[in-house]
């Protein structure tokens, strides 16, 4: 009996396993097998050597791998913010009572089911200069000047790559949001009016603030989501033109086709942390605003 107490007291550790397992062979041990490949000059090929942190020391050294860097961490700038800006205004929206707000849900949210390749396309050829949609519209009201190639120039074809992103996955960052919308009780909303609280008022100081699990989840997921980008930039500029719309994820892909696996692999820890460093930011600062709560 004694020993039954022991292993029901300490259930919860053995259930914890299976988890801790999956975390080891899908997490820890390819971590620790890519720092190692890192250090070396694999080419996937022949048998690889030691060489240190010489692929960082090439990555810091290469004009290209910087532009990506700053193409990456600009898109990143760009989509993150709309995407969380454009979710909380839809679902703020279609939180009220309206007609017709499921089939508007629905069609917010249906580009996020496609795929970003098959997205991707489709904006390319909708924004072909003289032959696209896009072009046809510009030319019906007398627009001819502003049909120009957007993806084929430097200066906007990043805009339009982060704009293609936040109308694809502004739906799914709108159902998070819309869910910790659904989650507050309506009994605080009439208290606030009973208090006299205006809209405003109840936005910022019931709404807001008790949506933060969903502000938290979104922002964290549209960080990630935007430094590791790949599908939308290969579908619709493939990096161009030149290497102006490159990402790292590209680059990290390009080099290992390279026979540059070692190198590759040392992008991608780089690229780990570029994507960890904002994240930990952020969720240290809504620990310490959780607490205020």
């Amino acid at each position: 009996m004694q020993t039954f107490r022991k292993l029901s007291a300490n259930l919860h550790l053995y259930m914890a396993v299976p988890a801790i397992l999956l975390f080891g062979v899908f997490f820890i041990y390819p971590l620790t097998r890519g720092i190692g490949i890192s250090l070396t000059d694999s080419n996937g090929i022949t048998a690889p050597h030691f060489i240190g942190i010489r692929n960082f020391i090439d990555f810091f050294h290469d004009d290209r791998a910087r532009t990506d860097v700053r193409n990456t961490i600009l898109f990143a700038l760009g989509s993150a913010p709309l995407l969380n800006m454009f979710g909380l205004l839809y679902a703020l929206l279609l939180d009220r009572k309206m007609a017709g707000k499921g089939i508007v849900r629905t069609i917010v949210y249906l580009p996020a089911v496609i795929s970003p390749l098959i997205m991707g396309y489709i904006w390319y050829f909708i924004l072909q200069p003289e032959r696209g949609y896009i072009s046809h519209v510009l030319q019906q009201v007398g627009l001819e000047s502003w049909d120009v190639n957007w993806l084929g120039v430097s200066s906007s074809a990043l805009v339009v790559l982060i704009l293609v992103n936040v109308w694809q996955y502004v739906g799914m960052t709108m159902i998070i949001f819309l869910a910790g919308l659904q989650s507050i009780p309506a009994e605080l909303y009439e208290a606030a009016r009973i208090d006299g609280a205006g809209d405003r008022s109840s936005l910022w100081h019931i709404t807001l603030p008790l949506l933060y699990p969903a502000i938290k989840i979104n922002v964290v997921t549209n960080i990630i989501g935007s430094l590791s980008v790949f599908d939308i930039i290969v579908s619709l500029t493939d990096g161009g033109p030149g290497y102006a719309t490159e990402s790292l994820s590209i680059y990290i892909l390009r080099m290992l086709y390279g026979n540059s696996t070692g190198y590759s692999t040392a992008v991608a820890l780089i690229m780990f942390i570029i994507i960890i460093i904002p994240v930990f930011v952020f969720l240290k600062l809504t620990r310490k605003r959780e607490y205020e709560l």
